[in-house]
């Protein structure tokens, strides 16, 4: 696996190494030393499915309690993935990082605990994977603004679109207003 750091050296983008021939292919998602190393020991300990169709936006969400580190990958289409550095001690607190995982290109992306994360659609539809290192625990889901203007995230929004947004994630807070972590 190709291990790249992010501009926010504790977010990783992962490329697995992909065998190929007329079949078909085979890679190694996930590897439980490997993955150690890089997140610090902590175990996963659930997994996740979503699918969404073109335009929808998910996030920013994060968990006050029961905070989790996701290892995100798209398995169908492409999406264009998000983490904020939401450490209120962190040089990079308030900061982001973006970049596009794909069906075809096989990357994935490790966001720590202390992160929000959240992701948008560009293909007709897309399906992500995410393991996490804790539990859903849905009293402690918070959930920051995906245009909040002190962020800035630059999304590649499709112009013909309109951002399809969960009622609860239209009801998010700006960063100034959020609860985050010491």
């Amino acid at each position: 696996m190709k291990i790249t750091q992010t501009t926010l050296p504790e977010v990783v983008l992962i490329e697995p190494k992909v065998y190929e021939d007329s079949r078909g292919f085979f890679m190694e998602t996930y590897q439980k030393d490997t993955f150690a190393k890089i997140c610090n020991a902590l175990e996963f300990i659930q997994d996740n499915h979503s699918r969404s169709i073109q335009g929808t936006l998910r996030g920013m969400h994060y968990q006050i309690q029961h905070a989790q580190g996701k290892l995100v990958r798209a398995v169908v289409g492409e999406i264009y993935d998000v983490a904020v550095d939401l450490r209120r001690s962190s040089p990079s607190f308030g900061k982001w990082v973006g970049c596009n995982l794909s069906a075809e290109n096989k990357r994935q992306i490790w966001i720590p605990p202390g992160f929000t994360h959240g992701f948008y659609v560009l293909s007709d539809w897309a399906e992500i994977i995410y393991k996490t290192t804790d539990i859903y625990s849905p009293e402690n889901e918070r959930i920051i603004l995906w245009d909040d203007p002190t962020i800035g995230i630059e999304w590649p929004l499709i112009p013909s679109k309109d951002i399809l947004l969960s009622d609860k994630d239209q009801k998010g807070k700006n960063l100034s207003e959020a609860e985050v972590y010491p």
